[in-house]
């Protein structure tokens, strides 16, 4: 940890070079140049992502950023899911780029993890599981993202992030970084309690003024409540089998109330049922809603954590971030923690 009379100043902070310890998760599609700027411009760390997205559209949207800010940012790519060859081209284009730090999920790397650590990168990897933390960290990560089951997207793992966080603190040396629930001060400040050095938000983010995602999905997440998130695999084509996700109750979890896991992509047929530009997308895809899409919203993966249901409306990024702040100040306060 850092110094005790700054509780927000941690590892993590002079590790990315930001002022609080709060990472804007990547979220492929809705974690696009304008919501990365934003948060990082507030302070906390902002992140592209650029899941199976195409060099020429990384190069964009890392220019985009830095049209925007100056301040530090990161770009998040999932390795496992994407094909190897466009794998490379992502990469290179970050590379090429000087992105200064690259964020990872899903299985460990090592191949991955050591070639952007020679690119001069700072590598940070979301993990679900103690082991695959144990892991990250003996491939050489310089941090360590642990999400907990109660996440919104792709869940890696089946721990809540209140017991699995601490578990993975106490086994790694590296700044460990909690996911899953966090989104505001008292949970900033519950992470840091836990052993964790900031916290990763997805759900808190998604539903901003400068989230890519559809307006339809940011309205979904504002009246959800916690409740109201279904965590299934039936959203399959697009990556391995049985990939689980925790999304809004919709057409489709409704339909597969009885059977929701235990799917892969090859389950369901092709049913074209929205449209991304020229691009068809189908229903039992891990498309979001996203700005410029048509069609059937509905039916597509409405990506919410459990936090859905202390989000009340849509608001600048720049906000949450200075709401977490402010909020994590105020507990320290009232804890004594902070003169």
């Amino acid at each position: 940890m850092g110094n005790p009379s700054q509780p927000l100043h941690t590892r993590l902070t002079e590790l990315l070079r930001c002022d609080y310890p709060i990472i804007q998760a990547g979220m492929g599609g809705p974690g696009r140049s304008e919501l990365c700027a934003a948060v990082s411009a507030a302070g906390a760390f902002g992140c592209l992502g650029m899941v199976k997205e195409k060099p020429e559209m990384i190069r964009t949207e890392i220019a985009a950023v830095r049209a925007r800010t100056e301040r530090p940012f990161g770009v998040n790519l999932v390795p496992s899911v994407t094909d190897p060859i466009l794998l490379d081209e992502e990469l290179e284009a970050c590379f090429a780029a000087k992105v200064k730090v690259m964020v990872f999920f899903w299985d460990v790397r090592p191949d991955i993890i050591d070639r952007a650590r020679r690119a001069g990168c700072t590598v940070i990897y979301q993990i679900g599981n103690l082991a695959d933390a144990i892991a990250a960290e003996r491939a050489g990560v310089d941090a360590i993202i642990c999400q907990g089951f109660e996440a919104g997207g792709h869940i890696r793992g089946k721990v809540t992030s209140m017991v699995l966080v601490p578990q993975v603190a106490a086994a790694v040396s590296v700044p460990v970084i909690g996911s899953g629930g966090f989104g505001s001060g008292a949970s900033l400040v519950a992470a840091l309690a836990l052993g964790a050095e900031g916290i990763h938000c997805g759900t808190a983010f998604l539903a901003t003024n400068e989230s890519y995602a559809h307006e339809y999905h940011k309205q979904r997440i504002v009246d959800a409540s916690s409740e109201d998130t279904v965590y299934s695999d039936v959203f399959a084509i697009g990556w391995p089998p049985q990939s689980p996700v925790r999304t809004i109750e919709n057409s489709v979890t409704r339909l597969y109330s009885d059977n929701l896991s235990g799917h892969g992509p090859d389950d369901f047929e092709l049913d074209v049922i929205a449209q991304d530009g020229d691009e068809a997308v189908c229903r039992f895809s891990t498309y979001s809603p996203l700005q410029n899409m048509t069609g059937d919203l509905e039916a597509l993966a409405l990506y919410s954590g459990q936090l859905c249901g202390a989000i009340n409306r849509v608001r600048p990024a720049g906000d949450v971030v200075r709401e977490m702040v402010n909020d994590a100040n105020h507990v320290l306060a009232r804890l004594h923690l902070l003169k």
